[in-house]
């Protein structure tokens, strides 16, 4: 997703004295992607595939968008608002330990941002596949990580199916995918613990290019654009670390900005700071919490603007 100047102006400053956690009405939510818009709006998914949203000035997730047999949605991973064309983009995937199980196509599905009207749904093409989050080109071009298959999905403006732009058995794991300013594009890996820049060859062919971490990451998630070279990254696995990644040519330095609380899926940069969700899918199948009680869920406030 590319950050519109203004936008990312608010973004820098420190988010009103008001921030602070946000609830969720409704239990078992299981909350993975989460963004944020403008107005000051928080949208994240859940496991059941439900989209919930706070009003502009709210601090309570309300239910929004519900599946049903139009939108196809199973569990929801990747949460983009679009607010340059007026659209929420979601990653629809199945997920087997949810109760009841999601079983399905995965697909990269569109709502009208303002409504929460389906506009289209877009499967994944190929078995196996798994859409996990997604980032807008200024065109308005939709580029989707598919994690099952080690592929980058990508679907032109105007365009009414998804096409293959980048697939790589050995980046089977991708998940997190974010522009930076300058136009280029970067993803991260939850299984090999990795980052990579995307570039296109001389030959045409699209690669992965890895990057020189200054510091070891654990499960690297959701990834957001920071402005410049530099974004935000979520880490589900170890502390929950989110930490900004400023990139020079093929080194990303981490900078820690929040650690501690578990599981870290999902991370937005907001007008009202910096906001991460806390998955707790570890009570559907660690042994010593599933059947135990999950709630309640919320979303941690963890900073009040980015540091400059």
């Amino acid at each position: 997703m590319i950050v519109p100047p203004l936008l990312l102006a608010l973004l820098l400053a420190a988010a009103p004295a008001a921030a602070a956690d946000l609830t969720y009405e409704g239990r078992d939510i299981f909350p993975e992607s989460i963004d944020g818009d403008s107005a000051g709006r928080v949208y994240t998914g859940s496991l059941a595939g439900v989209v919930y949203r706070t009003d502009p000035d709210g601090m309570v997730l309300r239910p929004w968008i519900r599946p049903d047999a139009d939108n196809g949605l199973l569990a929801l991973l990747g949460v983009v608002a679009d607010e340059a064309h007026g659209t929420l983009w979601v990653c629809s995937s199945a997920f087997p330990l949810r109760r009841p199980p999601a079983v399905g196509p995965s697909a990269l599905v569109a709502f009208d941002l303002a409504t929460g009207a389906l506009r289209r749904r877009y499967p994944l093409p190929g078995a196996g596949a798994a859409c996990n989050d997604i980032a807008i080109a200024a065109n308005g071009a939709a580029f989707a990580t598919d994690t099952g298959q080690g592929r980058i999905l990508t679907l032109a403006p105007g365009a009414t199916s998804l096409s293959v732009f980048a697939e790589d058995k050995a980046m089977i794991g991708i998940d997190g995918i974010a522009f930076a300013g300058d136009g280029r594009l970067y993803t991260n890996n939850v299984r090999t613990n990795a980052m990579q820049r995307v570039e296109r060859g001389v030959d045409g062919r699209v690669r992965f290019v890895p990057l020189a971490l200054s510091q070891p990451v654990s499960g690297p998630d959701a990834l957001r654009p920071a402005g410049g070279n530099r974004l935000v990254q979520a880490e589900s696995g170890g502390s929950g670390r989110i930490a900004l990644v400023t990139i020079a040519g093929d080194r990303a330095t981490l900078r820690t900005l929040h650690e501690g609380g578990g599981g870290t899926p999902g991370v937005a940069v907001t007008p009202r700071g910096l906001y991460a969700t806390v998955g707790k899918v570890e009570y559907l199948f660690d042994p010593a919490k599933k059947g135990l009680d999950p709630n309640p869920f919320t979303v941690r406030h963890i900073a009040q603007g980015l540091p400059r």
